[in-house]
Order: structure tokens, then sequence, then C-alpha cells
């Protein structure tokens, strides 16, 4: 009998040291404010960019903000963005503007998104909701809806790939009309004086689409 109370008080003394055992809580990492801040913010920008000594482009916006902690480090333009394009002679030939846009300063990438549009001197215009400018392959590419307009024809496709001066691009999975210089920016005389069974004939800047579709597409 004095065994069997002995267990009894055993058994209750263990479970009252389990009860008054502390519970280890699991919770995550606490949230750095750092990696959402911006390090400089901006208001009211006019202001020139260069890359490697030379002009490129003028950026106008209501709010710049720029954030070294992130990863990838980026500028961040949620009011919109206007760009005018220079040439190496630092002639204007493009105008660019969307409603958000941002920089990843590492990979010298731009992405516009939201009522993208570029008019060029050659009165081309260019039309979409998103469109990355590579800064170190000097290309434009989309791979949703782009409308390409020339003073001739138009042109519309999910895919769009062009040099940065938009003088040679291609659309693909396309519909519209269009004549060859809309594709290569030579003329009918230029055609004509150049055939196309002879070497002097230049090769269009062009890439396969594949090429871009295993680009990644940086998070945000």
């Amino acid at each position: 009998m004095e065994d069997r109370i002995t267990s009894i008080l055993a058994v209750m003394a263990g479970m009252v040291l389990m009860a008054c055992t502390e519970v280890k809580e699991h919770v995550a990492p606490p949230i750095n404010e750092r990696d959402s801040v911006s390090t400089m913010t901006t208001f009211g920008v006019n202001t020139l960019i260069s890359d490697s000594g030379v002009i490129k482009y003028k950026i106008v916006t209501e709010r710049w903000d720029v954030n070294t902690i992130k990863n990838p480090s980026r500028w961040t333009f949620e009011k919109g963005i206007f760009f005018e394009q220079f040439d190496e002679k630092f002639h204007v030939e493009a105008y660019i503007q969307a409603d958000s846009a941002w920089y990843f300063d590492q990979k010298k990438l731009w992405k516009l998104r939201g009522r993208v549009r570029i008019r060029n001197i050659n009165g081309l215009i260019y039309e979409s909701e998103e469109l990355y400018w590579d800064g170190n392959s000097h290309e434009l590419y989309s791979n949703v809806w782009s409308k390409v307009t020339t003073p001739e024809r138009t042109m519309e496709g999910t895919y769009f790939l062009s040099d940065e001066h938009m003088r040679h691009y291609i659309v693909n999975n396309s519909k519209g009309s269009f004549e060859k210089e809309d594709m290569t920016g030579e003329s009918k005389e230029e055609e004509q004086k150049n055939p196309a069974d002879t070497v002097q004939q230049p090769e269009p800047i062009l890439r396969p689409k594949a090429e871009k579709a295993r680009r990644s597409t940086p998070h945000l």
C-alpha cells in the first residue's frame, strides 16, 4: 500500500515539474526596418544622368527613392518618370515616360511599368504596359503586349526587342502590316543601292525570342 502511494506521489510530482517547465516560443527574426527604408528620397527631380562620363538622359520625376540595402539595390520612381534620351552629341533622340519605374544600378537595368510610351525623332511611337531597358546590352525588350507605330505602319505583338535607339527592332506574335524599312530602318532607295545579294547589305540587329525569354525578372 505504501509502495502504491509512493508511486502515485512520484507521478504527481513529475506532472507538476512538467507544468512548471518554461515553454520555448518559436518566433521569426524581427524585420529590419532598414531593409525597406530608402537611404535617399528626393522630390521634384529634374537632373541629367551620365554613364561612363557620357550624359545619356535627363530624368524628370515627382519622387526619387534610392535604396542600397535591398538586394539588388535600386532606384524607385513610384510617382511616374519622364526621360529625354540623348545621342553621343547630346542631341535629343527620344522621349520616354511611364507611370512607375525601377533602376537596378548594379545590373544597369531599367524596368518601366504602366502606360509606357516612347517617341523618337523619326516619328516612331512605342506603347506597352511593361518595358525593360538593359544598359549592358543596350537593348529594349518586353514580354507583354506592345504596339509600334511609324508614320507608315502599325504593328502589335506580345514580344518586342530593339536596340536602345529604336532603329532596329522586332515584334513577334505580331499583327498588322509593315515594310522592310520599318524593321531595319533602311529606306527603299538605300535597299536599291545595296541589293540583298551583295555583302554591302547591313545585317539588322535582331535577336531570337528565346534569348530574351531566358532573362530573369528581378523581384521587387
